[in-house]
C-alpha cells in the first residue's frame, strides 16, 4: 500500500468543500488520520477570504499518477475547481499531493514530489506535521514537525499572523 499525504484548501463555501473532499478521498483509498483545520491568510491577493487547510493521510493501491488524475483531479472536478492564470486566486477546493511514501520524484511537468511548498509554507508543513511529526523529509532530512517549527519561526520573525485552529470542526 502506497502512503499518499495530501494538503487540503478553500476559501470558497469551506465548511462545505472540505468535509466533501475528505468523503470524496475515501474513494481512492482508505483515510488514515486528518489533521486539525487551520485558517490561514491567502498567499498573494490578500483582497479574499481566508483559507481552511488540512491534511489528510490516505493509503491507497494506486500509483502516483493515477492518484493525481484519478482521484485528486475528480475531488477538484466535483467540487468545481475553476483553474486561472491567477494560482492565488479564491478556490472552491485545492487538493495537493504533498508525500508519496518516501519517494523523490516528478509527477509531471509542474509538480514535484515531495511537494516543494512543504518546505516554504507554514500552512503545507502544520497540518501535515500534525499527522506525522517525526517522519523524514525525503529530500531535507528534516522532520515534518522540525519544517513546521521553522516556518512558524519565521513567520512569527516576519510579523505574520499566526496559524489558527478552527475550533469545533472536523473533516470525518
Amino acid at each position: 500500500m502506497n502512503r499518499v499525504f495530501i494538503l487540503l484548501g478553500s476559501n470558497i463555501n469551506k465548511e462545505k468543500n472540505l468535509p466533501a473532499a475528505v468523503l470524496l478521498l475515501c474513494e481512492g483509498g482508505s483515510l488514515q488520520s486528518v489533521s486539525s483545520v487551520y485558517e490561514t491568510p491567502p498567499i498573494g491577493e490578500e483582497d479574499q477570504p481566508l483559507f481552511w487547510n488540512a491534511s489528510v493521510l490516505i493509503e491507497t493501491k494506486l500509483d502516483a499518477i493515477s492518484f493525481k488524475r484519478n482521484v485528486l483531479a475528480h475531488i477538484e472536478e466535483k467540487l468545481c475547481r475553476e483553474r486561472t492564470a491567477d494560482r492565488n486566486a479564491p478556490r472552491t477546493i485545492d487538493a495537493d499531493m504533498t508525500l508519496f511514501n518516501q519517494e523523490v520524484f516528478d509527477l509531471d511537468d509542474a509538480h514535484h514530489i515531495p511537494d516543494p511548498d512543504l518546505l516554504k509554507f507554514r500552512h503545507v508543513a502544520v497540518p501535515t506535521a500534525e499527522l506525522a511529526p517525526n517522519l523524514k523529509h525525503p529530500e531535507s532530512g528534516e522532520t515534518l514537525k522540525e519544517i513546521a517549527r521553522r516556518l512558524i519561526a519565521e513567520a512569527d520573525k516576519a510579523g505574520r499572523a499566526p496559524l489558527r485552529r478552527v475550533p469545533d470542526v472536523t473533516l470525518c
